[in-house]
Parts: C-alpha cells; structure tokens; sequence
C-alpha cells in the first residue's frame, strides 16, 4: 500500500515499481540503452538514479508540501521571501545534481536521457508541485538557449543554472495580452553597446522573484522600435536580475522589480509574481538591461522552444498530481470504516470494500497510469529523435512526439482535475476539509489545465498543426498500431483459457476505440476547408478522445506483457494489479471515446446552434 500517514497528511512515496515497468516493457529502455549516445549507460544505473530519486524527493521535498500551502511565499516591498524550507531543498536539489540530468555535459549537465529525466521530474512535482515549478522553468530557459543562443550567452548563463545557483523564468503574459500575444506591448529600445532597455509589465511570472538562488535569468518577450505589428514583431531577450560580467561575477541590480505576487487558488507554495520592468528602481538608471536572443523579430519562434518543453513538463505535472491524489485516496479508503459489504458483513467494513469506492479508485489509478504510459513513451522518442544513428528513424520519432505532446499535456492535466476530484469524493466529507490533503491536490491541479497553453489553444494546436499539417499521417499511422495490439490481444485470449475473456475485452474495446480515432480523424481531414467552425467546435473533444485511445494502447499493451509474464511463470502481485487496471480502464474508461467521437461527427451542426444556446 503505498503511502503512510503522518499527522493526517499522507506522506508521498515515488511508484518506482510502475516507472520500471513503463521503462522496460512500453517505452524501450533497452533500445534507448543500445543509442550509441547511452553506451555507457545500464539498467542498474538507470535504477540506481530512479531510487535515490525517490529518496530526495520523498525525504527531502514532499515534508514541504503541506507546509508551502499553509505558509506561502512572502512580498517584503520587493523583494520574495520563499515557502518555509524551500531555499534549503532547493541547495540540496542543486548540490545532488538533480537541474542538469537531462542537459548537454558541454555546459555542465549530465546528458541523461529525457525519459529518466522526465520520470524523475515527476517525483519531484508529485512531491511538492509549488517547489518543482522553479527548476521546471529552469529546464526551459536552458533549452531555449541551448538552442537559440550564442556560444557567448550559453557559457555565461547555462552553467550557472545547471549548478542551481541561477535560475529561470520566462516573460510572456501581460495584463492586456493573456493567451493573444499579438497584443503584446513591452518595449525594448537598442543601445549603442549592443544592448537593450526594457519597458514593460508582465504579470503570471512563475518564480519571477524569489530568495532560492542568487541570480534569476528572465527570458522576456518584447518588441523592438519599427518591428511588424501582431506576433512577427515580437524579440526574445535575457534579462537577468542582476547584470553579470565578463567573468561571470553578478553586478548591478537590474531595473526588474517585483510589484506583488498574486493570491491563488492553488499552488501557494509557488510566488507568482508582476513584474514591472523600467521603472527606475535599480542601480542600471531607467530601463532593465536586456540582451537579444537571435535574431529581432523571431522571438515568438525561439520562445516556442522553451514552451514546447514546459508543455511537455506539465504534462507530467499532471501525472504527478494524479499520482499523489490517488496514493492518498487509497491510503483514507484502506482505513476508513464505514458501512456493511454489500454481499454482508459482520460489522462496518473499510470502504475500499464498497463497490462505488473501488470504482472512483480504479478510475484514478487507471487514468494515472495510461497518462504517465503515454508520457513517458514520448519522452523515450525524444532520445531516439536525438540520438538514433538513422536519420529517416529520427524524424520518424519527432513526428510522433511532436504529435503527442499536446496530448501529453491536455489530457494529463484534464485527467489530474478528474483524480484529484474523485479524490475528494473518495474522502467524502473529510475530503472537503483541508486538514486531509485531499482539497490541496485539487486546487493545486486546477491549473494544470490553463497554463502553458490552454486546453483549447492544445486542442487547435492539435487539429491544424497536427493532424491538418501532413493530412493525418502520422495520426492514422498510430491508429494503425493501436488496430495491430488490439489483433495481437483477440489472438492470445484464443490461446490462453484463464485470460481469454479479459483479453477479449481489452482487445475488442481498443478496436473500437480506433476505429472512432480513425472516424474523427477522418471528419477533420474532409470537413476542414469547408465548416472550420464545425471542426474546431470538436478539437477538444478530439483531443480528450486521443488522450483516452492512448492511455488504453499502453495499458493494451501493459496488459499483453504482464500476460506473458504469467505465462512464463514470472508474473508478481504487481503484475497481476497491472492486468486488472488494465481490464479496468477497457471496461470502464475506453467507452469514453465512442461518445468523444460522435460529438466531434455531429460538429458542423452542434456549431450552427452553439452561439443560440449561450
């Protein structure tokens, strides 16, 4: 039973045993281990970094959580006081390594690859998500650079952030300009040296001001004298809090200042902070210092790299929450005594013997487990797409991931609103009282969904960059293998008289389920050029229907291994739990993309009566 109790708030315990199963049998550690970039690389390495993972996060960060709610950071005149215990962590996170795991050892980083660094990354937001956002942030600033910067900006800030000396945000919203950056305002005048000043608020900034390190590497979307109008005109800067020299050393205060930080419904532990850049209250006179990453006016394009990978990061955020809100529930109904069994009882039983209980409990642990499945094989991608010796496989595995990470991230974090939901449902009345935990997890995950990118800005994403672009090749390329797992489990029920009608289920629920991805699919590719409304009026749905299809894939394919375990003679109590979860989410959670899928055929009229019935 994972989870112990301490004080009434459960205390988080990474699930290494379903992290391996995931590595191994779905998302091809040992292909990943055979790149010629990881022939130094093992399993037991792997596993050495997966367990003292989970020590820190479960010793070190996850003790915070609570704390960070109920103790928020603090706003002392401009400056940001972090939650209790976070500055310390923080060091510890810093000094064990943990910010350069995936990242270039040219600049100091340990060049791990993305899956484990994304397996770890959701330990760590599991174990106090307020805490996780800084290095998250972090991790995208290092990878726009990486990418966009020069040799020069790379050296000077790269390594100080993989030290965790330094850390990173980045500066997009506005109060007039939310998810429409077109209506971006912030000013940045060239100077004769090379430089810029800066002019401008942005507001939502994640860790935009804080006490944890000694330097923070703001990267600042804004516009240039005589740039083009809408997103063409807009520039990437670095705008650091303090300037740094030629050597390294930090010096002047920059004129960033910090205004507030918000009031949230979640996330506490977390300063969002208002920013106003130019006001004159640094020791630079008026206007922060700035430095142009690339080129003007292909600021957005630079940007997107750091948001492609925060959007990936909160998918696994999601996984996290989820994770942690079923871990709890768990924990509560194993306890909680109440009621008869419904086939009779001596006396009260605990309610994970009620058939509703264990229904909410297997709807959590069967989304949190196709999610982080799903997850975690576009992370084992990204490492084929970087690393693999064939160029046409390479590409073959950036389609795929670019493909899911909108994926990754809506449906992960639609799916951590729902857990954490039934995770005070589960609680029944106590879940409502915030001394359980339970209330945290669920405001906390409510955000999961809106930032980075709405679920509806994914969903657009989704259909005209995804599934439009290359005409649903790579879409109905993946449908095709969903078809070829469900024929792979009819073909073992036919030989195996104990499994056979769970295999049956599994299979024949996952070839309906493709079928109803290729039909929406399908509905996209033939109706776009002439009812685009009709269209976009099902993206979500579209994209929720996609979520389910491969969370029942992988757990389709979880379940065929976990069968031939039993057939070899290898199969443990995890195995057998991993089966059933997986006949569960067939039965229970698979029908949802029947129905997903007849409102996005019925799009074109469900969108001529849409504005009448608001």
């Amino acid at each position: 039973m994972p989870g112990k109790e301490k004080r009434g708030i459960m205390t988080y315990q990474a699930p290494v045993e379903d992290i391996r199963f995931v590595f191994k049998e779905l998302a091809a550690l040992d292909d990943i281990l055979s790149l010629p970039a990881y022939a130094e690389l093992d399993e037991d390495t792997i596993d050495a970094v997966l367990q003292e993972n989970a020590r820190f996060v479960e010793e070190v960060v996850a003790p915070l959580n609570r704390g960070g709610d109920l103790q928020p950071a603090r706003w002392e005149d401009g400056d940001v006081r972090a939650a209790p215990g976070f500055s310390a962590a923080f060091e510890a996170f810093a000094q064990g390594g943990w910010q350069g795991l995936q990242h270039d050892p040219r600049w100091g980083g340990q060049g791990l690859p993305k899956l484990l660094s994304a397996a770890a990354g959701e330990t760590l937001n599991a174990a106090n998500l307020s805490f996780a956002l800084c290095p998250m942030l972090t991790d995208g600033v290092i990878e726009a650079l990486s990418t966009a910067g020069t040799d020069r900006q790379c050296e000077q800030y790269i390594p100080p952030m993989l030290q965790g000396r330094w850390t990173g945000t980045m500066n997009l919203t506005e109060p007039q300009a939310g998810s429409d950056l077109a209506l971006l305002s912030t000013r940045a005048l060239p100077q004769e040296d090379g430089s810029y000043r800066l002019y401008g608020q942005k507001i939502f900034i994640t860790y935009g001001e804080h006490d944890m390190a000694e330097n923070i590497v703001h990267l600042v979307l804004a516009r240039t004298p005589g740039a083009p109008k809408g997103v063409k005109g807009i520039s990437l800067f670095i705008v650091p809090k303090f300037l740094v020299d030629e050597e390294g050393s930090l010096g002047a205060r920059n004129d960033v200042w910090c205004a507030s930080l918000e009031h949230k419904l979640g996330i506490h532990g977390s300063p969002t902070a208002v920013l106003f850049y130019g006001s004159g209250k640094g020791d630079v006179g008026e206007g922060a210092v700035g430095y142009l990453v690339g080129a003007e006016n292909r600021g957005l394009e630079y940007m997107f790299i750091m948001m492609n990978a925060a959007r990936f990061a909160v998918g696994i955020q999601g996984v996290a929450q989820s994770e942690r809100a079923l871990q709890l529930a768990l924990s509560y109904a194993a306890e909680r005594v109440q009621g008869q069994a419904p086939e009779g009882s001596a006396g009260p039983v605990t309610i994970d013997r009620h058939p509703d209980v264990q229904r909410m409990l297997g709807t959590m642990r069967a989304l949190t487990e196709g999610a982080r499945a799903t997850a975690l094989c576009a992370a084992a991608l990204v490492d084929k797409a970087g690393a693999h010796p064939d160029e046409t496989e390479r590409a073959r595995c950036r389609a795929i991931y670019e493909y899911l990470v909108p994926i990754v991230k809506a449906f992960s974090t639609e799916t951590a609103v729902e857990v954490a939901s039934l995770g005070v449902q589960v609680h029944g009345g106590m879940g409502y009282i915030e001394e359980t935990g339970a209330a945290q997890y669920y405001r906390d995950a409510r955000i999961l969904p809106i930032y980075e990118g709405t679920t509806a800005i994914q969903a657009n994403d989704f259909v005209g960059r995804k599934i439009l672009r290359d005409g649903g090749a790579v879409a109905l390329a993946i449908v095709e293998q969903m078809r070829g797992c469900a024929a792979d489990l009819q073909a073992a029920a036919v030989s195996s008289a104990e499994a056979a009608e769970a295999l049956s289920l599994i299979g024949g629920r996952l070839e309906s389920t493709a079928a109803a991805y290729a039909a929406a699919i399908s509905y996209v590719l033939d109706n776009a050029r002439h009812d685009v409304r009709g269209v976009f009026m099902g993206s979500v749905p579209l994209l929720m229907l996609a979520g389910v299809a491969h969370g029942g894939w992988q757990h389709a394919r979880a379940a065929l291994a976990c069968h031939g375990h039993e057939q070899a003679g290898t199969a443990t109590e995890f195995h057998r739990r991993k089966f059933a979860t997986a006949v569960f989410y067939a039965a229970h959670v698979l029908p949802r993309a029947q129905a997903y899928s007849d409102g996005i055929l019925a799009g074109g009229l469900a969108a001529q009566y849409a504005a009448s019935s608001i």
